[in-house]
């Protein structure tokens, strides 16, 4: 089967940024399919053109296609819709120019690429199939980055469409599911957000790598991730701040974003010396970064719909045996608290996040039997083989 996927935030094992995809398409090859992945030049996470982008070794039977993309990610909301706009005509345009295709695959954020993919779709006579990683327009909605009147209407609009064209709704968090439905889906199946575990086998570590990120002396909590307005990092600049005599603590804030020069600055003024900003590094380089980490931050903004979400952050903290500080509520808090993983705080709290990392530092030898737990708890329900077969069924039946 020839699988066609229209993926403007695509990111290979090289790149950082998530690489769900990347990972399941290597699981479909080794079924014996083909994956075409139509994606932009321009990082969703630092908003930059590396021309390292394809340096990843080439792959028999997945070709990476880059097309062009306004490179304006970080900049303001409109720009960042003519960033959109701009690859779902030059997807478009390079879809067409593709042979025959048995599925295609949108997904979405950003909504528009999954415009393209039912375009094209509906050209090549073949299914579409759409996947939701995040609740678009909705999250945009809910932070006030999308206040127009006219805008949420017609986003809100499109995403009914598309909900009601795809012949299947693939889910990556029990969370969206009753929200797809209510809006017009037919068919709805969860495959949930996950990591590989084996990637984070200690015998699989490069030591080297593990050294260049290691702090002798002190309990190091890392973040990893966008720097985003989501992602509420000023709650942890916040505690950090409230943590200033206790030098053995020192909290890494690993990643990129548009958020990221505003929380350097803010570091600054309030003169914090136990907080590290690092640029992002790619998948293959994480398990190294984790590996020398104590424990590991999961945040966002205390908005009651980012209860829905399942962070792949979480489950490759979990994997790498880390406990997870989570200050985020609903369906990841029931699975950290069923795995025994970490603690779960109030989102928007900078004491509750401080008193959470003293305690951390404090009761090491508790932190690594959370890690050890949450592994265990990965390998047996998240692992990524698990999800890619049952994603690969479903395309396969659909």
């Amino acid at each position: 089967m020839h699988i066609l996927l229209i993926h403007q935030a695509f990111a290979s094992l090289n790149e950082p940024g998530g690489t769900r995809h990347h990972e399941i398409a290597q699981y479909l090859v080794e079924r014996g399919h083909r994956v075409t992945i139509i994606a932009s030049p321009v990082s969703y996470l630092t908003g930059r053109s590396d021309p390292g982008r394809d340096s990843f070794p080439e792959q028999p039977g997945i070709q990476i296609i880059r097309t062009y993309t306004y490179p304006a990610l970080h900049r303001s909301f409109f720009h960042r819709i003519f960033s959109f706009l701009s690859f779902m005509i030059s997807s478009f345009v390079a879809g067409m120019k593709i042979g025959k295709v048995d599925l295609v695959w949108g997904t979405s954020p950003p909504i528009f690429q999954s415009l393209t993919a039912w375009a094209l779709a509906g050209i090549k006579r073949a299914p579409f199939l759409l996947e939701i990683r995040d609740l678009w327009p909705a999250f945009a909605i809910a932070v006030g980055v999308l206040n127009q009147s006219v805008l949420i209407a017609a986003s809100e609009w499109l995403e009914k469409f598309l909900y009601r064209q795809a012949d299947l709704v693939v889910v990556n968090s029990p969370g969206f599911i009753e929200h797809t439905r209510s809006r017009g889906a037919r068919k709805v199946e969860l495959v949930p957000n996950g990591s590989d575990v084996g990637m984070f086998d200690s015998q699989n570590l490069d030591q080297v790598k593990v050294q260049e990120f290691e702090h002798p002396g002190k309990f190091v909590a890392l973040y990893a991730g966008a720097h985003g307005m989501s992602n509420d990092l000023g709650v942890v600049l916040e505690a950090a701040e409230l943590l200033q005599d206790r030098e053995d603590i020192l909290i890494i804030l690993l990643g990129d974003g548009k958020e990221k020069p505003s929380l350097q600055e803010q570091a600054e003024r309030m003169h914090l010396t136990n907080v590290h900003f690092l640029p992002p590094i790619s998948k293959i380089e994480m398990p190294a970064a984790l590996a020398a980490s104590d424990a590991c931050i999961a945040i966002l903004k205390p908005i009651p719909l980012y209860g829905t979400v399942y962070p792949n952050k979480v489950f490759d903290y979990m994997a790498a045996g880390k406990p997870v500080l989570l200050a985020m509520q609903g369906v990841i808090q029931e699975v950290i608290e069923s795995a025994e993983a970490g603690m779960v705080i109030p989102p928007g709290d900078p004491a509750a996040l401080a008193n959470g990392l003293l305690y951390m530092a404090d009761n090491q030898d508790i932190g690594i039997q959370m890690g050890k737990k949450g592994r265990d708890y990965v390998m047996k329900h998240f692992d990524r083989p698990q999800q890619a077969e049952k994603f690969a069924t479903l395309l396969e039946t659909l």
